[in-house]
């Protein structure tokens, strides 16, 4: 034991650059590599998609007050289509049902809600599985590592040599630190993007009810 830990003391310090790193890893680095790639490209497109939900203009339902209450149902309509955001498909499905009873209307706002919520949270349950799945690919790298290692072991004739041992503690270990890299970072932007969502869904059922109460306002016939 002790001839061994004065072997490995004395080994000169091996510095190693990324790429090499990552061809040491073995070939399960390759797939941490796809699903590191297709998680930033899912948060940045759902980040960006979710940032634009969210952002209406602060006079918006007070322009839309004003007109249903005036009677100017149309112009109520052309606004909410020229307007791009959820709230304001909400809002343009309940007008295009004015003259109904409330509860169809409340029904109609209520189902675009959930069309554009289903929209929103499009891609994160892939985002969810890997930062879930990517921990466990390195884990089985890790197992594939160790047994890669016993292997060379067992060929040397029991051996022990760190040189021999080296390939499969390398494929072990990368492959491990990967699987975190990957799924750490995918772990807490899944969960930032879904707090991200509940606030829009927050803003939505209020400019829902905000909506009803309009209806319910007098209407000035014209």
């Amino acid at each position: 034991m002790i001839t061994l830990l004065q072997a490995v003391a004395e080994q000169p310090a091996e510095t190693l650059s990324f790429g090499e790193l990552f061809m040491k890893g073995g070939w399960l680095m390759w797939p941490l590599l796809l699903l590191g790639g297709l998680a930033i490209y899912i948060f940045v497109e759902r980040f960006v998609a979710i940032r634009k939900a969210s952002q209406i203009a602060p006079n918006f339902m007070n322009r839309l007050r004003d007109l249903i209450c005036e009677g100017k149902v149309d112009a109520a309509l052309r606004l909410c289509k020229k307007t791009d955001s959820p709230v304001a498909r909400m809002m343009e499905k309940g007008i295009s049902r004015i003259g109904r009873p409330m509860g169809d209307i409340q029904t109609a706002i209520e189902n675009e809600a959930t069309l554009e919520v289903s929209k929103l949270e499009n891609g994160l349950p892939i985002l969810a599985t890997i930062s879930s799945g990517a921990p466990m690919v390195g884990f089985l790298g890790t197992v594939l590592g160790m047994v890669k290692a016993f292997m060379s072991m067992s060929q040397a004739g029991g051996v022990v040599d760190m040189s021999i041992l080296a390939g499969g503690m390398y494929v072990a270990m990368i492959t491990t630190v990967a699987g975190l890299i990957v799924g750490i970072p995918a772990h807490f932007g899944y969960n930032y993007l879904v707090a991200r969502i509940e606030k829009l869904i927050f803003q939505m059922e209020a400019n829902s009810i905000a909506f009803m109460d309009i209806l319910n306002q007098p209407v000035e016939k014209k």
